[in-house]
């Protein structure tokens, strides 16, 4: 599994008292935590508890995490937040939504689900959605065979600690050959407090037999301070079932987000997940994705871009575990400022697994001087009749198109940003949702070069 620690205990540089701290925290609201006194739903949190306290946080020394340092997230106590805080209406979060796309539309802050801004409507017979607080207390038999059974409480401390403090977040499950009509928006919204807020939210979909759906996750913030994000999303494909899957994430750059999405995928399924990321200080993605029955197939897309000091960091794992399955991905980054990007990909294809076919491509770009960016795509093989690539590149702006751009009368600075948006533009045209692509062109078009103009001119 993907971010397995190397490490068996905190290293010496990692205080006790962090590890501690949380521990404590754990302590005081355990007992405030639903579906208490449900074995196996203890058992879980206990597990993650216990795997926190064993590793603590990762660190460079740990091979999956040796580009990216967490002692940002580290050296600050971050809390959970009490209460729900809620002080705004939905015109205040308007900016957050799809306004054209009809969808059904649950909405959390700070991690806890926000009932008045959230329209979760009529849904297709054989489906359910709801918070996962409501279903942890009135429907832990619907729950039992997949929470936690594919996201590893003993990945990495922020797992361990999501399970560990695993209280709220979204729950849909559709059953034999549902079909939801309309999108499923989950809106997850941070508001600042005067000390910094931890949110743990764990979101879980159970797409089955011959179902179809669309999942939309957003992360956006209300405020200029610091807190803290830390997600699991567990997404279970079952037999010839299609999901179509999104994150964007676009926090404040005083934030820090950590996520894992963790997929399951049955014979014939077929999974598209799209992952978005423009804001935070310090953003984490590991996307792990588990083929584990002939026919499956997954298409993984990604679009980063980070500027100041922000770092951005994906992690993507597809283990081929049986035969006739395939994979693509397909991930772009784009540095400016002082930031730094990674991306790692691994593909491994198992014993057995004849057929796989398999692609992945990461290619980044920068645009300045200073920006950094690490790229480390993996193949692991052990099947014969396979066909598997992957490549990566890291390079500037064209510069022989810079003066076609130039000689037409264009100005250096718009051909920079018009390069730019087509760069990223080509990862946006590949999700199927209209409004989703329109929402990120836009969001896109305020980040390039010389935005005013190139706006004018696309």
């Amino acid at each position: 599994m993907s971010g397995q620690s190397t490490s068996v205990a905190q290293t010496p540089a990692m205080s006790a008292s962090v590890v501690d701290h949380y521990l404590s925290e754990h302590a005081a609201v355990g007992p405030t935590l639903p579906a208490l006194g449900v074995a196996w739903i203890d058992g879980l949190r206990r597990e993650g508890r216990d795997a926190f306290a064993k590793l603590g946080f990762p660190t460079p020394r740990d091979e999956a995490w040796k580009y990216t340092r967490v002692a940002p997230i580290e050296k600050r106590a971050f809390r959970l937040q009490g209460e729900l805080c809620i002080g705004f209406d939905e015109d205040d979060i308007a900016p957050f939504l799809l306004p054209t796309l009809a969808c059904h539309r649950l909405v959390f802050v700070n991690g806890r689900y926000a009932p008045p801004l959230s329209k979760p409507g009529k849904l297709s017979p054989g489906a359910r959605l709801m918070s996962m607080d409501r279903a942890l207390r009135e429907h832990a038999d619907l729950l039992e065979s997949h929470l936690g059974r594919h996201a590893d409480p003993s990945a990495n401390g922020f797992t361990a600690l999501n399970a560990a403090f695993m209280a709220d977040g979204a729950c849909l499950i559709l059953g034999a050959r549902t079909r939801l009509e309309k999108p499923v928006h989950l809106v997850f919204l941070s508001i600042p407090q005067e000390e910094p807020v931890v949110a743990h939210p764990r979101n879980l979909v159970v797409a089955g037999e011959g179902s179809q759906a669309q999942v939309i996750e957003s992360y956006a913030s209300l405020g200029t301070g610091t807190y803290w994000t830390n997600v699991v999303t567990e997404l279970v494909v079952g037999e010839n079932a299609t999901l179509d899957h999104y994150r964007i994430q676009e926090e404040h750059t005083r934030a820090f987000h950590v996520a894992t999405l963790q997929a399951h995928q049955a014979r014939d399924s077929r999974l598209r997940s799209h992952s978005v990321s423009f804001g935070a200080q310090l953003a984490r993605n590991d996307i792990n994705a588990q083929l584990d029955a002939e026919g499956s197939e997954c298409v993984l897309n990604g679009l980063f871009m980070a500027d100041g000091r922000q770092h951005v960091d994906f992690h993507t794992t597809v283990e081929h575990a049986r035969p006739h399955g395939s994979s693509q991905e397909y991930f772009k980054g784009i540095l400016d400022g002082r930031s730094r990007g990674v991306f790692n990909g691994r593909v491994h294809v198992h014993p057995g697994a004849q057929k796989t076919d398999a692609m992945q491509s990461n290619r980044n770009l920068l645009l300045s001087k200073d920006a950094e960016v690490d790229t480390k795509p993996e193949l692991e093989i052990y099947a014969d009749d396979v066909k598997c690539s992957h490549g990566a590149t890291v390079g500037q702006l064209d510069p022989d198109m810079l003066f076609y751009l130039r000689a037409r009368g264009i100005d250096g600075a718009t051909a920079r940003g018009l390069l730019t948006y087509g760069f990223a533009q080509d990862v946006i045209d590949r999700m199927p949702i209209p409004q989703v692509r329109e929402r990120l062109s836009h969001t896109l078009l305020t980040r390039v070069p010389d935005a005013e103009h190139v706006k004018g001119m696309v």
